[in-house]
Order: C-alpha cells, then structure tokens, then sequence
C-alpha cells in the first residue's frame, strides 16, 4: 500500500511541530550487512552482562518484519537534547553526575508519546488507518542502524549517531509503518581519522572503531551492573553515578549542536544533574523514588545508586568523604553499599578510617562485605 497524500515533507513537517526535530525514512529490508557484525559483538562477549542479549535475539533484531509482520517502512525520528555546558554548583556539597539524557523526563515516555501523536496526524493527512509499531529502545530494533540507513545521522567511533547540528546529543526512535515511503539516502560521512572518543574513554571500552565494550562502559556499570564493579574499574568512573556523557562531550561535533531547550529534557533540581553523593549515600527508598521517579535514574535502583555513590566518594578523593564512607560502611542497610564504601574508604585511608574498617571487620556478617573489607585493609597496610 502507498502512503497516498503523505509526502516526505508533510511527515517532516508534522514531526517539527510536536518536537521530533530530525526524521529520515527508510524501508522495512532487513539488515543483513550488519548481522554478521552484531552476532560477532554477542560471541566475542562484549554484551556479557546483558545475558538477553543473545546471538538470537541479534538475528531477529536486523528484520523489522519480525517486529510487525506488516512492515513496509521505517520513520526514524530523533529527539535533541543539547542544552549547553553546565557545571556544579559551588556549596560545599560533595556531587556526582548523571548523564545528560537522564536529567529530565524518562525519554521512552517522551518519545513514544510523541511519535503516537505523530502516527495519528498523519492518519488525519492521509484519511486512512495505519497500522504502525512505536519503538524507543527497549524492543529488537537496532536504533542506531535504522538511524543510519535513514539518513539521520551517521555512526561515529564511540557507536553514538551523529546528526548535523546536533551531534550525538539526541534520544533516537522508529515508527514501524504498513505503507511505502521514498526511502532517505544514507549520509555519506564519517569520523575521518578522529579517534578523540577512544583515546579519552576512561575505561577503554570502546576496544576499537565503532565498537564498544558493555563490560567496561561506565554506562553500563552504573546502570546495567546489578552486582559489585570490578576493583579495578572503580577509580577510572570519576564521580558519574549514573550512566557517562564523556565520549559525546570530548566529540569535536558537540561544538558546533545547537542548544536545545525541551522541557521534557529540563531537570527538576539540580540533584537530577549534580547529585549530592551524602544524600545518595543515605537515602531511603522512599527518598529515593520521591528525588527519581519519572526519570531513566530509576532503573539503576536505589542499590545501584547507594554503590554508585560510594564509588564516586572514593574517587574524589576529598577528606569530606571519609565521614560519608564510613556511615554507609557501618550502617547501610544494603551490603552491596557497605563493600563498595570499604573499598572507597583505601582512597583516603586516614587513621579514622583505619580503625573503622577494623571494627567493621570484626562485627560484619556478610561474606561479599567481609571480603570486601579484608581486601580494603590489606591496601591500607601496605
């Protein structure tokens, strides 16, 4: 079926006027170019926390058909957030970052609402029912592939698409439609021979050009990781607490994206950007959900946060922390808190410190905490 009245730039048009800034049409063809690379990321374990990630699940991911059988074209629609350089604010609070995307609205509600309302102007143009699947990250679609292939944007080094005037700084989505579109052409750029992103990675995830390591992403640590982060990882995250915008802020194009300002993007307090570490040390899960819900934050949970947070203490390497440190040591209701704050505490390693991780040692009943605490004296020893 074509798509009769709807032009490619009716669909622009209306994508503008309810905030989806970037939009480029492609067809529903599989993407069989890039299965071979997908399924070889599964197998050389680079997805290995994400354990639904399968070869299986990758295989499906490159046909849309799959998704919705009706399947005929793809709207990709992009979301940019770029709203300028922000900095922490100077009163005397300890703060971690959360990355960018994640300072206001959860953007899967943002997104799909947008892209529903967009679904139902353009069955006003058209006087016709469509038939279309909204998808924002979480179903087997390749986002970035799609993106691409629509003319979007272009893959960079560090796997981000990068648009015109935008940079990386934007949320991605598709309309799975049961009509036919002129298809966008692909965007013949690329990163040339800037490596910026790979050389300034902290953990050196990104293992070569346009691939990623989720293993040893801070995004992924702060996020996906429900358990311990590697030892020695920990020192290399800086005070992210949640997720990390350090390849997209180091990427030449961020210098020329324009600033953006969607409310839904806009952060409530400060606290949604620069969190209080003490605060995310202590909170309780009520406080937790009150500073968070509606936002992407929530998906770290509370546990994830408290570690988060003590990691982030350690690293800053400001005796302020120490006190912070050993409340959670000593007091946290979650283990998963207390061995990370153990560890941070060989940061600082005053003599309060010293003594506190001693006592703990001899009162701690948690083996995973216990563990933790014997490693962390075993460096203070030294």
């Amino acid at each position: 079926m074509s798509a009769g009245v709807l032009s490619r730039s009716t669909i622009a048009r209306r994508s503008r006027e309810i905030g989806l800034a970037v939009v480029g049409v492609t067809t529903a063809e599989p993407f069989a170019d890039l299965e071979p690379y997908v399924v070889d990321h599964v197998e050389r374990g680079h997805m290995a926390g994400m354990r639904w990630f399968t070869a299986e699940r990758a295989r499906q991911s490159m046909n849309p058909v799959v998704l919705h059988p009706g399947a005929r074209s793809i709207i990709s629609v992009a979301v940019p957030f770029w709203s300028g350089i922000v900095s922490p604010p100077d009163d005397g609070l300890l703060r971690g970052r959360i990355a960018r995307y994640a300072w206001g609205r959860d953007y899967h509600v943002t997104l799909k609402q947008r892209m529903r309302r967009l679904v139902a102007l353009l069955e006003a143009e058209s006087g016709r029912s469509i038939e279309a699947r909204v998808l924002v990250d979480t179903a087997r679609a390749s986002d970035r592939a799609i993106a691409a292939r629509a003319g979007v944007g272009w893959h960079g080094k560090n796997t981000m698409i990068i648009i015109p005037g935008h940079s990386s700084w934007a949320m991605l989505g598709e309309i799975i439609v049961d009509f036919r579109l002129p298809a966008d052409p692909p965007l013949a750029k690329d990163c040339g021979r800037c490596a910026i992103c790979i050389a300034r990675c902290p953990t050196g995830a990104i293992v070569e050009p346009y691939r990623v390591d989720s293993n040893l992403c801070v995004s992924y640590l702060t996020i996906e990781e429900r358990g311990p982060i590697p030892h020695e990882l920990r020192s290399r995250m800086g005070t992210y607490v949640f997720g990390c915008d350090i390849c997209q802020d180091v990427c030449p194009y961020t210098a020329a994206a324009k600033v953006t300002d969607d409310p839904d993007f806009r952060p409530r307090s400060i606290d949604n950007v620069f969190p209080s570490l003490g605060f995310l040390a202590t909170m309780t899960e009520e406080q937790f959900r009150e500073a968070y819900s509606g936002t992407p934050v929530t998906r770290a949970k509370r546990s994830g946060m408290a570690r988060n947070a003590a990691v982030a203490l350690g690293n800053t390497g400001d005796p302020r922390a120490e006190p912070i440190l050993i409340g959670m040591l000593l007091a946290h209701d979650l283990p998963l808190a207390r061995g990370h704050a153990a560890a941070a505490l060989t940061q600082l390693a005053g003599d309060e410190a010293r003594r506190t991780l001693r006592a703990a040692w001899r009162a701690e009943r948690d083996e995973y905490v216990r563990s933790e605490i014997h490693r962390a004296l075993t460096a203070v020893s030294v």
